[in-house]
């Protein structure tokens, strides 16, 4: 006998059908209810009316608290009538009549949805549903959905075609514990006189009890999570209890006009009609509103229930509607027309999308088939067995070979699907080029380079296990206040903040990167599922208004007033909590009010497309053909009210930054689900940590243009004139290198050296046995046309030819007690090998001193911001200073790093930077490359005079692709035959700041 539920109350979301309500008719029990039989009816076709999203009739929920108290009612008086007669209850013969009834058909069902799903689904779905069918065998599905449904993160995955076997765990895990409770309370009063009235009274009050607690915990449960009051077995008992008292009490012998009791019927029938039609998905459940419902199935059983003289139902009353023989057909059907109508729906919709209301009524009355043919040939012939019943240990092993077949199958169809996709172990890398920092791409790629070819990665298994590396640190929804979550330089005095929900946790490890190539703190404030915004919403895991998201964003807020003031406020949102921009807009207003006093900059980071769709099943689906995933880009993309507002700078203090342009290109309407072999979103909403660790790069960049490179620059102001900017950095030079292809770079700001060396300088081939002749040609030095510089070595008649530019400028110093950055994007020649042999470009700055007759090196004092040779995945930076031989530079050495490795850096862009920190008890020159500090140089290491004589009286800019001489040599490459001319190295940006000292 089925006894329907939902999951959850949407329209298409299933109940599930307890088949205990079905009992078997035993051999002591009271004249036959065929009552009983069309209530059942009534129950499982307001579920089936329900999951075909039948217009007015979204309570059919309801059905699933009929069914528990037809079960209890049933259940209870067929153990305790057993134990008043016999003296004990037979659980080898219970459980065996509960084997021989539920679980023949049961398994039928599931090993056919296991042999469909492998055809009807796409491969990870297929491994999901695999992983169901076993839960649904072994009785514990009800726990595996709350797991899911309770489980933020594990949101978005599409139905289950078993989901309505939760009701059946429930029941059979109540079977599990109740036969053993009333065997254990009938043997306790065994040797009581009139044992049968000493087992009641300890029946009722124990069942009372076990009611009360079951309620109580449902009422709390609704309002904590609603999946857990739904799907959880504690949670339910309560109406198997109220089932039970109404089995247990003597009901037939309590006085009172026959009219009573019609009515009674009447009413509880009324009711129910009542709440298929007035319930729907707002109704919180099944905390004090399944009162109506299980009240009401508990009134309709008493009025049928047999006395004598006036309680004896009346041929009025609503049983003898109930016991026409449609009603009581339909009824006898319902456990293998429910186990049946919920896979045919939902692995349609599977195959065919979304199917309409009609469709799906039409695919419900189709289940009527396989329902009836189950009930025909597998049901009644072994629930009638003589040979299966005549022993316990025979239904007892039936029912254990109807768990162990859909368990094998599903394992055998689950292991040779997860083959097909490839395992679920940690995500390699390797293979993919590294993100881009800038451009079109999602991957660094060197011009006209193909895509990358190679499976996805991560792999599709792979992809739904990509969350952020932040731990307990996205708290769950019912959590008011976040934990520390302090990463990275733990110990910093600066830190970056991440305060957002779920869409800001996607971006936890660029900003980890961020946090960590400076040397600060990361501190993570990021709730799931709760919009930074103020605004009041509705929690799906809790069924609820969240009021604990209210608590946490006030809580969060509160701790950024009263901490340490961070360097730098990142935040982000899902940016569709509400489709009244207005109401959005006000509640931004509100949350951006307190940060903005903080007085910090603050990147609002946009909200990415949402496919709306399980990303990894369709790719797992399309592993060749990853196109055939792409998502409508109207739909994906929601107008983002902030962002507007913010780029247009009506909001001082908060800059915007968005990826999107990458992740969904303007051109045409669609946007992708894999880009560049990276299989892009984790679910039909969120990135991959994949993804977020590719996009770092560009967006560690848009971070720093948005609030500076400190936490505080902008990186606006002159190209190369004074420019005031947040936090007091001012932009002495912010150069772009924009022009048509071939042209030279700006004569106001860069001047070409040409020839061997200086003019004048004592040493030839510059000082360092260099082969190469500098020019002014653009063979050599010219721009690209797409914003970027190139320096070109080249050979003519065996002779090398190459660039070398200045920066007119030499004052760049840092301020009294201030801080100098000197900064450039740069790809280094795309070349390696033999084919790279001296090679050596460079990224560098001298002494203005230099200038005045080009003497004094290395007083005058040299910065290598950054060197590579011989086209090695290395780079390095070095310190020259004081006199020629030794000293406290070490020369002709310098102070250098060791050598960084770089795999991305040959035709990709990377951000290198030097910072002189001239701040009082800090004085120290710092090396970073993509905001990574690899290398320090303090004042104590040089000693003042030298550190002054080198630092303090300016410097200009040096680019250059030197060929051959003494530092690629020691390498072990010098230019030969073998060496290709024409590699450029490419600089996209050149930038230099200052920030004054504390005063």
């Amino acid at each position: 006998m089925p006894t329907p539920a939902t999951a959850t109350r949407r329209p298409g979301r299933p109940t599930s059908l307890p088949a205990s309500a079905s009992a078997p008719r035993p051999a002591h029990r009271t004249r036959f209810r065929p009552d009983i039989e069309g209530l059942r009816a009534f129950a499982v076709l307001a579920v089936l009316a329900f999951h075909a999203s039948v217009p007015g009739l979204a309570g059919g929920f309801i059905g699933v608290d009929v069914f528990l108290v037809i079960s209890g009612y049933l259940i209870t008086g067929l153990l305790v009538r057993e134990a008043v007669t016999t003296g004990r209850v037979r659980l080898g013969e219970f459980f065996s009549r509960r084997a021989r009834r539920l679980l023949p058909s049961a398994a039928v069902v599931l090993a056919a949805v296991a042999a469909a799903g492998a055809w009807l689904t796409v491969p990870l779905r297929r491994t999901d549903l695999e992983n169901d069918v076993v839960a649904a065998a072994l009785s514990v599905a009800n726990w595996r959905f709350v797991h899911q449904r309770t489980d933020y993160l594990a949101a978005g995955q599409d139905e289950s075609p078993l989901l309505h076997f939760w009701s059946l765990a429930v029941e059979e895990q109540f079977y599990l514990c109740w036969g053993p409770l009333l065997a254990l309370l009938a043997a306790l009063t065994a040797r009581a006189v009139r044992r049968g009235r000493a087992l009641r009274p300890v029946a009722v009050a124990v069942t009372a009890v076990l009611t009360l607690v079951s309620f109580a915990l449902a009422l709390r449960w609704t309002g904590d999570s609603v999946s857990l009051a739904y799907l959880g077995t504690p949670s339910r008992v309560w109406q198997f209890g109220v089932g039970a008292l109404l089995a247990l009490l003597p009901w037939h012998l309590v006085p009172g006009p026959r009219v009573l009791r019609l009515l009674c019927g009447w009413a509880g029938a009324g009711v129910l009609v009542w709440c298929v039609l007035r319930y729907d998905a707002s109704t919180p459940y099944p905390g004090y509103a399944a009162l109506a419902p299980t009240l009401a199935t508990a009134a309709v059983l008493l009025a049928g229930a047999p006395g004598r003289g006036p309680g004896t139902p009346s041929r009025f009353g609503v049983g003898r509607l109930l016991g026409l023989r449609g009603p009581r057909a339909l009824g006898r059907l319902s456990y293998t027309l429910y186990l049946w109508h919920w896979p045919v729906l939902v692995l349609a919709e599977a195959r065919y999308g979304t199917l309409d209301w009609p469709v799906r009524v039409a695919l419900t009355a189709a289940a009527v088939l396989p329902a009836l043919a189950t009930r025909r040939w597998i049901e009644k012939p072994l629930r009638h067995n003589r040979t299966v019943s005549e022993l316990p240990r025979r239904g007892l092993a039936l029912g254990v070979a109807s768990v162990v077949i859909p368990v094998v199958l599903a394992l055998v169809v689950g292991t040779t699907t997860l083959r097909l996709l490839g395992p679920a172990t940690p995500v390699d890398m390797k293979g993919l080029p590294p993100g881009a920092v800038t451009g079109p791409t999602l991957l660094a790629r060197t011009a006209g380079a193909a895509a990358p070819e190679g499976p996805v990665v991560p792999n599709p298994v792979q992809a739904r296990k990509s969350f952020p590396p932040d731990g307990e640190c996205e708290v769950a929804p019912a959590v008011t206040s976040s934990p520390p979550c302090l990463f990275g330089a733990v110990d910093s005095p600066d830190r970056v903040v991440l305060l957002g929900d779920s869409h800001a946790g996607q971006w936890f490890s660029p900003v980890l990167s961020l946090a960590a190539r400076r040397g600060w703190a990361l501190q993570e404030l990021v709730k799931q599922g709760c919009p930074l915004p103020e605004l009041s919403v509705v929690n799906p895991q809790l069924g609820r208004t969240y009021h604990e998201c209210d608590t946490w964003r006030k809580d969060s807020l509160e701790r950024l007033a009263e901490g340490p003031r961070p360097r730098l406020v990142v935040i982000s949102s899902l940016n569709r909590y509400t489709d009244d921009e207005r109401a959005l807009l006000r509640g931004w207003e509100r949350t951006l009010k307190p940060l903005r006093a903080l007085g910090v900059p603050i990147v609002y980071i946009e909200d990415t497309p949402i496919p709306g769709r399980d990303v990894p099943a369709c790719v797992s689906g399309h592993l060749t053909d990853p196109e055939a995933c792409a998502f409508d880009r109207k739909k994906s993309r929601w107008p983002d009210p902030l962002a507007r507002k913010a780029a247009a700078g009506s909001l001082p203090g908060v800059r915007t930054v968005s990826v999107n342009p990458v992740l969904c290109p303007a051109a045409g309407p669609t946007c992708p689900a894999v880009l560049d072999r990276v299989l892009l979103y984790r679910d039909d909403t969120h990135l991959t940590d994949v993804a977020a660790v590719v996009l770092a790069p560009r967006l560690e960049r848009l971070l720093t243009e948005a609030a500076g490179p400190d936490g505080g620059q902008d990186a606006g102001g002159g190209e190369d004139g004074g420019g005031a900017s947040r936090e007091g950095w001012t932009t002495l030079l912010d150069e772009r290198f924009d022009g048509p292809a071939g042209s030279r770079p700006a004569a106001s700001r860069w001047l070409y050296d040409k020839g061997t060396c200086y003019p004048g300088c004592p040493a030839a081939q510059w000082g360092t046995g260099e082969i190469e002749t500098m020019t002014d040609s653009a063979d050599n030095v010219r721009l690209d046309g797409e914003g970027a510089l190139e320096i070109v070595p080249t050979r003519r008649d065996g002779r090398w030819y190459s660039g070398r530019i200045e920066s007119r400028r030499s004052d760049f110093a840092p301020p009294p007690g201030g801080v100098l950055r000197i900064e450039a994007s740069i790809a280094l020649p795309d070349v390696s090998g033999a084919a790279a042999a001296g090679y050596w470009p460079a990224f560098w700055t001298m002494g203005a001193k230099l200038r005045d007759g080009y003497t004094g090196w290395p007083a005058t004092g040299e910065i290598d911001v950054m060197e590579s040779v011989n086209g090695r995945d290395a780079v390095f930076g070095t310190l020259h200073c004081g006199t020629l031989d030794g000293g406290p530079c070490r020369e002709p050495v310098g102070l250098t790093s060791p050598r960084q490795k770089c795999a991305g850096c040959r035709g990709a862009f990377r951000t290198y930077a030097v910072e002189v920190d001239a701040t009082p008890g800090a004085e120290e020159i710092r090396w970073y490359l993509d905001d990574r500090v690899y290398h320090r140089v303090k004042a104590s290491t040089t000693g003042r005079e030298a550190w002054d004589e080198a630092l303090s009286r300016g410097q200009f800019l040096i680019l250059n692709v030197a060929m051959g001489g003494a530092l690629p040599a020691a390498d072990g490459g010098t230019p030969g035959p073998a060496t290709e001319p024409g590699h450029p190295m490419r600089v996209d940006r050149v930038t230099v700041s200052t920030r004054e000292g504390a005063s």
